[in-house]
């Protein structure tokens, strides 16, 4: 590695990229995505990964890693199972069972039972909706493109949205209240961001 600033990608190991990322690139929203297996388990996970990729049509994108093994999360397979996802946006007041989702359980295990969460319908879409979640985007699967078989290998789900849930107390039919919704960020390690400390800048004309 170089002495200066500037460092050679090819010298550098997925892990160090990997910090300097979720560091740097920072504060991330977190999509908090519901999906089903074909045999009806249900599974849940946060990836910070994650943000708007079009409006029209409404495409949300997130990218589940492959694990430290190489290996495919429950999300990726459930999706080229089933084709649906439901991505939550869940506020402050639900971080601690967001964070308990992000837990290893095996395939058969249920997210919604281990962090205390409540399982809801949201339109004709097969899987479940964390009723305590404020916001939820339904969604089918648009595409996945696959960035390799390494550790820590990107899968980039492009979901398209099909079906919103909106608690009125955020969402009043044209704003959504930052008080109400009270959003978290991703920063590196265990640390998250509240948006709590806000400024404004006129866009230009």
């Amino acid at each position: 590695m170089s002495d200066d600033a500037t460092l050679k990608v090819s010298e550098l190991d997925a892990g160090l990229i990997y910090r300097l990322f979720s560091g740097a690139i920072a504060p991330r929203p977190i999509a908090w995505v519901s999906t089903l297996s074909e045999s009806g388990h249900a599974n849940l996970a946060p990836f910070s990964f994650f943000n708007v990729a079009s409006v029209d049509p409404p495409v949300l994108a997130f990218s589940p890693l492959l694990n430290g093994e190489g290996a495919t999360k429950d999300t990726i397979a459930n999706l080229k199972q089933v084709g649906e996802c439901i991505v939550h946006i869940g506020g402050e007041a639900l971080a601690e069972a967001l964070n308990a989702t992000s837990a290893s359980l095996p395939p058969e295990g249920d997210e919604f039972d281990h962090a205390g969460l409540t399982k809801a319908s949201l339109g004709d879409l097969r899987v479940p909706r964390i009723q305590e979640a404020p916001v939820a985007f339904g969604c089918r699967l648009h595409d996945i493109l696959h960035f390799g078989d390494r550790p820590l290998s990107g899968n980039l789900v492009l979901a398209e949205v099909t079906v919103i849930h909106a608690d009125p107390r955020v969402w009043n039919g044209r704003h959504v209240s930052c008080d109400a919704l009270a959003p978290i960020g991703r920063l590196a390690g265990s640390d998250y961001a509240r948006c709590t400390d806000l400024f404004s800048l006129e866009r230009p004309k």
